[in-house]
C-alpha cells in the first residue's frame, strides 16, 4: 500500500533554515560588531585656508566614508543570506536590502546622495535595531527547533499508522471470516483515531507562540507559510493526517462491503 506523506520533506526543509538562520544570525553578530568599531566622532578635516595659511581649521564630519563603511560592512555580513530568503531578491539594490533588514530611515541616512554624517544617534540607531533583528533570528530558531521536534513526532506516528495499514493489506479481504472482518474495521477505527489525535495536536502547536524573552515572539501559525511557500500543499501533516483519514476510510468500506454479503 503507498501513502504520500510530506512529513519526511518538512523535516528537511526545516532543516534547511535552521542552518541559513543560524548562519544569519551570526552575520548580524558580525555586522553588529564592525558598526560597534566604526568611531562617530567628529573627525577634524583642515580647511582650504588652514592649509594656505596655517590660522584657520574647521570641523567636518567624516560622515561619507564611515557611512560608506557601515554598507560595506552590510553588504560583506548580512545582505548574502538576506537575499536567500526571498526568490527573486537578487535584484535588489544594497540600500533596498538595509531598508528591508533594518528601517528605511537607516537606509536613508546611510544613502550616498543624502551626504549624512555617521552621527553618534545613527550608530546608536543602527546597533539598537541589529540587536532587534538578531533577536527576531533568536525567537525564529527557536520556533523552527520546536516545529523539527513536532515534525520528528508525527514523523514517529505517521510511520505507525502506514505500517499497520501495510501490514493489513497483506491479507486480502476474501481471505477473513466475518469475526476477522469485524477485528480489521476495529483495528481501522483506532488508527483513525491516531490520525484525529495527531491533527489535534498538530493545531495545538500551529496555536502556540515561541518568544526569546521579551524582545521578541513566533506565532506557530507563520511557519507554514513561511517555511512550505514551495510544497504542493500548505499544511504538511495535516494533509498526510488527511490522506491516511481518507485511506483507512476507503478501507472501512471495503470491510462493510464483506461483511453485508456475509450476513
Amino acid at each position: 500500500m503507498s501513502v504520500d506523506t510530506y512529513v519526511e520533506r518538512a523535516r528537511t526543509r526545516v532543516r534547511t533554515e535552521r542552518e541559513a538562520l543560524d548562519a544569519k544570525r551570526t552575520a548580524f553578530e558580525r555586522f553588529d560588531r564592525r558598526v560597534r568599531s566604526i568611531s562617530a566622532d567628529p573627525t577634524p578635516v583642515a580647511s582650504t585656508g588652514a592649509a594656505v595659511t596655517g590660522t584657520e581649521q574647521r570641523v567636518k564630519p567624516a560622515g561619507d566614508a564611515r557611512c560608506r563603511d557601515v554598507r560595506r560592512a552590510f553588504e560583506e555580513t548580512v545582505r548574502p543570506h538576506s537575499l536567500d530568503d526571498v526568490e527573486g531578491s537578487g535584484d535588489e539594490s544594497l540600500l533596498e536590502t538595509v531598508r528591508s533588514e533594518l528601517t528605511e530611515s537607516i537606509a536613508l541616512a546611510l544613502s550616498p546622495a543624502t551626504d549624512a554624517s555617521f552621527s553618534p544617534q545613527l550608530k546608536r540607531t543602527i546597533v539598537a535595531e541589529t540587536a532587534a533583528r538578531r533577536n527576531e533570528v533568536k525567537a525564529l530558531e527557536g520556533a523552527l527547533a520546536r516545529e523539527a521536534a513536532h515534525l520528528s513526532d508525527a514523523a514517529d506516528a505517521v510511520d505507525a499508522v502506514v505500517e499497520r495499514l501495510a501490514a493489513l493489506d497483506e491479507t486480502p479481504l476474501t481471505a477473513l471470516g466475518f469475526g476477522a472482518l469485524e477485528t480489521r474495521h476495529e483495528t481501522l477505527d483506532e488508527l483513525r483515531s491516531r490520525c484525529a489525535d495527531l491533527a489535534r495536536r498538530r493545531q495545538e502547536f500551529l496555536n502556540g507562540t515561541t518568544s526569546n524573552g521579551a524582545e521578541a515572539a513566533v506565532a506557530h501559525r507563520r511557519l507554514p507559510p513561511y517555511l512550505y511557500r514551495d510544497f504542493p500543499v500548505d499544511h504538511p501533516v495535516l494533509s498526510t493526517v488527511a490522506t491516511l483519514d481518507a485511506t483507512c476510510d476507503d478501507c472501512q468500506r471495503a470491510v462493510r462491503r464483506h461483511l453485508v454479503r456475509r450476513v
